[in-house]
């Protein structure tokens, strides 16, 4: 679940590899789910040396089988031996079922916070819990804020970060109003900063060669558009599609939907912190003032 702020053939990507080895370590196999909301489509990782461990599993994508088990041939591996999830999102759990038929037993766990309609028989993964593999241990950090049962996964030997939705290649993270909250999201920014991050294996789009510079610039991003919020407000109370008017001014209108939750996002943040008020009416949009 990501959005964009470039163009949308140039996040899309239909020249993104559907598979790719990037480390001695690491390999990966791309879900087959391309669209707005997740660019090329969604990253899943094998991890490991001759047993490796699967980060997520796309969004049971029919061709996604044949894919995954044609890279399995190339690499000489029989089966993953585990599958961990970053989070709940269908783009990230919907091959669960089509795996499990494929290797029967396959453990599959993820953090188990403020969920339902789970596969079944998922166990639970806590923060700091290292899953331990074949040459390599993994991890999980809890990281909400795009979700409240996200985790990332670092590994030490590479001091790498699998960073599931909390970083993307290309996009931008949507802060869903459901179960999203930018405060935290920016607290889960920071957390990953400190473990010395060099490379990170995004859910989209492709590997992040200079890890601390991308995360800082996230950090940053988040900080602007919260300046360019509370500037645009200092003109008097708004609405929020007023407000991305201004803000995402060059921004194709077809995202503006979109970026409506980014600024939402913002704005219950501001709201938290009594630097805003929000204005409700029936039947009228809320309005938000600068306090």
């Amino acid at each position: 679940m990501a959005w964009c702020y470039t163009p949308p053939m140039s996040w899309i990507d239909p020249s993104f590899p559907r598979s790719a080895t990037p480390s001695d370590l690491v390999g990966r196999v791309l879900g087959l789910n391309p669209g707005m909301m997740t660019g090329p489509g969604t990253n899943t990782y094998l991890v490991g040396r001759t047993h490796p461990i699967l980060i997520d599993t796309g969004a049971g994508e029919a061709d996604y089988p044949a894919l995954f088990q044609g890279y399995l041939r190339e690499r000489g591996w029989r089966r993953p031996e585990r599958i961990i999830l970053t989070h709940r999102h269908r783009d990230h759990l919907g091959g669960v079922t089509q795996l499990r038929e494929l290797f029967p037993g396959v453990p599959v766990s993820k953090m188990i916070y403020r969920d339902s309609g789970l596969p079944d028989d998922v166990e639970m993964l806590q923060d700091g819990e290292n899953v331990e593999g074949d040459g390599i241990t993994l991890v999980p950090i809890h990281t909400p804020g795009h979700a409240s049962d996200h985790l990332c996964f670092f590994l030490p030997e590479e001091r790498a970060l699998f960073s599931g939705d909390l970083i993307l290649n290309g996009s931008t993270t949507v802060i869903p109003d459901e179960d999203g909250d930018l405060a935290l999201y920016m607290q889960s920014l920071e957390r990953v900063r400190d473990l010395g991050v060099r490379r990170i294996y995004p859910a989209h789009g492709p590997v992040i060669e200079d890890g601390p510079g991308k995360i800082t610039e996230f950090i940053e991003h988040r900080r602007l558009r919260e300046r360019q919020i509370l500037e645009t407000l200092g003109g008097g109370p708004l609405t929020i599609p007023e407000i991305v008017k201004v803000v995402y001014a060059d921004v194709d209108t077809r995202l503006h939907k979109v970026a409506g939750q980014s600024v939402h996002s913002h704005l219950r943040k501001l709201r938290d912190e009594r630097r805003v008020s929000e204005e409700t009416a029936s039947g009228a949009p809320s309005r938000w003032t600068l306090l």
